[in-house]
C-alpha cells in the first residue's frame, strides 16, 4: 500500500531536511540526526529502522513537538509544526499502565481527561479491547495481565484518544516472538481498517518488512536517509507468518540488513 494522498494534498507529516545537534559537558557540538526528509502518507504505515544509537527516539521526539530542531522543520498537513500537535498518539517501549485502574480505566484516560461522557469512553473501550482480544479482561488489573496483554491496553489506550498519526517506539522489543507476531498482525489490522497513519521506530528488520508499506533505512550518527523502500508483496498484508515466507521478503530484509552495515 502506498501514500494515498491525492494531487497538491499534503500528507499529514513531513520532514524537511531535520537534524539536531546537543552540547556535550566539555562544550562540543554533538550531531545526533543529521539531516532527515521523508512524508508519512495518509492511511500509510512506515518503519524507520537504524543502527543502535543513531538518534532513532530522537528524531521521534523532533516529529512529535517534545524536542526542538536545530535545522529543518516537522510540516502537519503542510504548516510547520509549533508544539505538540494535535490528534498524535505516541506509544513507547514500556507500556505505563497505571496499576491502581483497571485495563478499562488505563484505555478511557485519556478521554476522561478529555471530558467524554462515560458512557460514550466506555463504548470506546470495549470496542477497542474486543478488537484486540481483550473483551474478557476489561476489568483485571495490570498485575493480572501477561506482558502482551499490557501492550495491547496501551495500544488500545492510544487508538483511544482517537488519533491521526500514530508514533510508535520500539512497543513489541520486549515480547517473545509468538506474541509480537500476533500483535504486530493486530496493530496492522486495526491501523489499516481505521485508515490510521503510523511511523513505526523498530531494531527489528522483519517487524519492518512486515508491517510496512514503507521502510526507512537511517545511517549511523549523526544519521541521514541511506534508502527507502517500498514494500509491495502480495496477499494478505496483515497475515505476518505468510508474508515472512515469500522469496521478495526474504530478499528486501537481506537488502536491508546489507544496508545497515554501512559505516
Amino acid at each position: 500500500m502506498r501514500s494515498r494522498e491525492g494531487a497538491g494534498r499534503a500528507p499529514p507529516l513531513s520532514a524537511l531536511g531535520l537534524g539536531k545537534t546537543f552540547g556535550a559537558e566539555d562544550g562540543r557540538p554533538v550531531g545526533v540526526i543529521g539531516s532527515v526528509s521523508f512524508d508519512l502518507g495518509e492511511g500509510e504505515i512506515v518503519s524507520i529502522v537504524g543502527p543502535s544509537g543513531c538518534g532513532k527516539t530522537t528524531l521521534l521526539n523532533l516529529i512529535c513537538g517534545l524536542l526542538p530542531p536545530t535545522v529543518g522543520s516537522v510540516l502537519w498537513h503542510g504548516r510547520e509544526l509549533a508544539g505538540v500537535p494535535p490528534r498524535v498518539g505516541y506509544m513507547l517501549q514500556k507500556d505505563l499502565l497505571l496499576p491502581w485502574r483497571t485495563a478499562m480505566q488505563n484505555v478511557t484516560l485519556g478521554l476522561e481527561v478529555r471530558q467524554v461522557n462515560r458512557r460514550e469512553r466506555r463504548a470506546m473501550a470495549h470496542r477497542l479491547l474486543d478488537r484486540l482480544g481483550l473483551g474478557d479482561f476489561a476489568d483485571y488489573y495490570p498485575s493480572a495481565l501477561s506482558g502482551g496483554m499490557r501492550q495491547r491496553v496501551a495500544l488500545a489506550r492510544t487508538f483511544a484518544s482517537d488519533p491521526e498519526v500514530l508514533l510508535l517506539d520500539e512497543p513489541f522489543s520486549a515480547l517473545d516472538f509468538q506474541t509480537k507476531i500476533l500483535i504486530e498482525r493486530d496493530t496492522a489490522r486495526l491501523v489499516r481498517s481505521e485508515r490510521r497513519s503510523l511511523l513505526l521506530i523498530t531494531h527489528d528488520v522483519e517487524e519492518a518488512v512486515s508491517l510496512s508499506d514503507r521502510v526507512i533505512v537511517l545511517s549511523h550518527r549523526p544519521c541521514t536517509v541511506v534508502s527507502q523502500h517500498h514494500i509491495d508483496l502480495p496477499g494478505d498484508r496483515t497475515d505476518m507468518m505468510a508474508m515472512r515466507e515469500r522469496p521478495e521478503f526474504a530478499r528486501t530484509v537481506r537488502k536491508i540488513w546489507t544496508e545497515l552495515d554501512i559505516r
